[in-house]
């Protein structure tokens, strides 16, 4: 044995061909032994795990593989255009592929770069499979096409959960719930609403969060206070203008994400509208942006950084244990919300 590590380390590091001669296999074996695949015989398994140890084959790589755990291509496809909660997701997405060692490939999807050809060419470079936040988590014909493929993906914040297919989110529903309760309690009851992406099923389930915890308190809503966004800054800029330029203004506006309401706190700053002072303020996501505009947002902390974890995690575990012959179970995961109080509220002038 001594002698045969002695030959390798002059020769250069031992290769998969090596191991296949050791083990007496094809190379192709050996690399499903080391990729976790479930369909070899375990007499030759064992001759391909002893020809690793005795070559000293990329011994912690090897460590890895034989415990399941071999590096996996993972594509995160996006076409969010909120550069606040994509930077969110990406560093979540980046620390769980560091410790899960898996690969990482971002890819840009929607109708301008044809996500059929995107899906196919990543099917075709060995992808093993998909991280799919909003919108795209709950584009059918984008689903319909990674299935065709047969491979797995996992939904990020899908707004409500589907049936076979995995997913990690919050409750929306109950976070707009939470936040309206948390306005009125300040003593406003002309309140604003501004929803965001209809093509979003998370927008549809804030806004009637909302109108939920506004009937629960007995306060009509006045439909000219809900204006439709895209949950982007400038839908929320163009919203509250067109809300704070109303004979009578509401005194607080919720607008679905972040990046809408700091659009808001723009438009109020524009129009001389003190914000809290005149006018609160509060969002949804609590992304980077909501602590760095002034004043500081109160908005819902969406976990994204952690629903990216998590998503990640639960994927390369699905797709581990269908390589070593376990049959896939999606898991629906639903993560806790939090109620971030900064600078932006306060209790409306008498």
């Amino acid at each position: 044995m001594n002698e045969t590590r002695s030959r390798r380390r002059q020769s250069g590091r031992p290769t998969v061909n090596d191991v296949a001669r050791l083990a007496e296999c094809s190379p192709m074996t050996v690399s499903r032994v080391i990729n976790g695949g479930g369909s070899v015989r375990e007499e030759t398994r064992l001759a391909v795990e002893a020809a690793i140890r005795q070559l000293d084959y990329a011994p912690n790589r090897a460590a890895r593989s034989l415990a399941g755990a071999v590096g996996l291509r993972i594509a995160l496809l996006y076409a969010n255009p909120s550069a606040a909660y994509l930077s969110e997701l990406l560093i979540g997405c980046m620390d769980a592929a560091s410790r899960l060692d898996a690969h990482l490939v971002v890819e840009r999807c929607d109708p301008a770069t044809d996500p059929a050809k995107v899906i196919a060419r990543l099917a075709a470079s060995a992808i093993d499979g998909f991280l799919l936040p909003p919108p795209l988590c709950e584009d059918a014909a984008l689903l319909a096409r990674i299935a065709e493929a047969r491979l797995p993906a996992m939904l990020i914040g899908p707004g409500k959960a589907q049936p076979g297919r995995a997913a990690v989110m919050i409750d929306d529903t109950r976070a707009a719930q939470a936040m309206t309760r948390h306005i009125i309690a300040l003593g406003h009851r002309r309140i604003g609403f501004i929803i965001g992406n209809p093509q979003q099923s998370a927008s549809a389930l804030r806004l009637s969060g909302f109108r939920s915890a506004m009937a629960d308190a007995g306060i009509a809503v006045d439909e000219a206070l809900i204006l439709q966004g895209q949950f982007t800054y400038r839908s929320g800029l163009d919203a509250a203008a067109q809300m704070l330029a109303l004979p009578q203004r509401p005194t607080a506006i919720f607008a679905a994400n972040d990046d809408m309401a700091a659009g808001c706190v723009a438009a109020a700053h524009r129009c001389g509208v003190d914000v809290p002072r005149d006018l609160t303020v509060c969002g949804f996501d609590d992304t980077a942006l909501a602590s760095t505009i002034w004043p500081e947002l109160t908005t819902i902390r969406q976990p994204i950084r952690q629903m990216a974890e998590v998503a990640l995690d639960s994927l390369v575990q699905g797709i581990r244990n269908a390589r070593n012959g376990i049959p896939p179970s999606p898991s629906h995961v639903t993560l806790d919300y939090t109620l971030i109080s900064r600078e932006s509220d306060a209790a409306p002038k008498p």
